[in-house]
């Protein structure tokens, strides 16, 4: 039987985790990242992936806090050498898990940055705006409408397929993490903005097709990068100069402060939580229920308002 080292062991564990279990580019580079680290500790100690212990992890952990690292860091990293124990104990490389009983250190739960109302109708007017070319303003109308008006990630935002936004649909079928779909509803400013930028990108799609033979994009928002569409990189960079011509610090808005202003926003006005982890994409409520610091506050501001005793004070 050919005997695997750890590194080779850990590159079956990432092929597995991305044909299998269908885990994003993103998780897969972490994974690879946190693991490799992890064996080169292992390696230096001539530990193997058949002999490493619980003491082994927890001195590896203890490094991780001496060398300074986040809690959140360390955190993800015990996760990823979780899941790849797991899998040697279901490929019985070995028959046990070493890692099972592990306490991590935690993460700090920190509220979302967010953006309140008026902040983001200033973004959404300077969006209109921002532009070297009128077809480059009304792209970025139709991005700027639809990353608030349906909370997608930002990779979700720019690698949306054409054909998803043909027949001005109400709704929007996304792809997020792991290959899983959702229906995402579109605001009426929405549709009239993706409507728009419909037609203006098919204009110039056929521009090109006459004058340089170019095939057809099969993005809404095509580009000349390799990935085909505008990349994360670039909606980021487009985010921060529409947050000074709104007037607002562009270190305070980024892709994700405009999700987190979505839900925000969705549950100051009632809406339900389970709601509102659907239309986000996330797996577990858990991960939602950050948001309710939001009704924390505005449950304080209903009782100081209009309970009997909080008046007489």
């Amino acid at each position: 039987m050919i005997r695997l080292s750890l590194r080779e062991r850990i590159v079956v564990f990432l092929e597995a985790q991305a044909a299998e279990a269908g885990a994003a580019k993103n998780t897969i580079a972490a994974y690879e990242r946190d693991l490799n680290d992890f064996a080169g500790f292992l390696q230096a100690r001539k530990c193997d992936v058949l002999s490493v212990t619980r003491d082994d992890i927890e001195r590896f952990l203890i490094r991780l806090e001496a060398e300074g690292l986040a809690k959140s860091t360390r955190a993800r990293r015990l996760s990823a050498i979780r899941q790849f124990f797991r899998f040697a104990y279901e490929e019985g490389w070995r028959t046990d898990n070493p890692a099972l009983q592990i306490s991590g250190p935690g993460k700090a739960k920190r509220l979302p940055k967010t953006l309140t109302i008026e902040e983001v109708e200033a973004l959404l007017e300077a969006g209109r705006m921002q532009g070297r070319t009128e077809a480059e303003q009304i792209r970025n109308r139709a991005l700027m409408e639809l990353i608030y008006a349906t909370g997608m990630r930002v990779s979700e935002l720019v690698s949306l397929p054409v054909a998803a936004a043909r027949g001005n649909p109400a709704m929007l079928l996304v792809r997020g993490k792991g290959g899983k779909e959702r229906m995402v509803p579109l605001s009426p400013p929405a549709r009239e903005a993706l409507a728009v930028w419909l037609q203006t990108r098919d204009a110039a799609e056929e521009e090109a097709r006459i004058e340089r033979r170019a095939p057809p994009s099969r993005f809404l928002f095509p580009s000349a990068a390799k990935e085909g569409h505008l990349t994360r990189q670039g909606f980021h960079a487009l985010l921060k100069d529409i947050a000074v011509a709104a007037g607002i610090s562009p270190a305070r808005v980024t892709p994700h402060v405009l999700r987190h202003a979505f839900a925000t926003h969705l549950l100051e006005r009632g809406a339900d939580l389970r709601v509102i982890q659907t239309l986000l994409g996330h797996a577990d409520l858990s991960t939602t229920e950050i948001y309710t610091h939001v009704l924390d506050a505005r449950l304080k501001e209903l009782v100081l308002g209009h309970h009997p005793l909080a008046r007489k004070a």
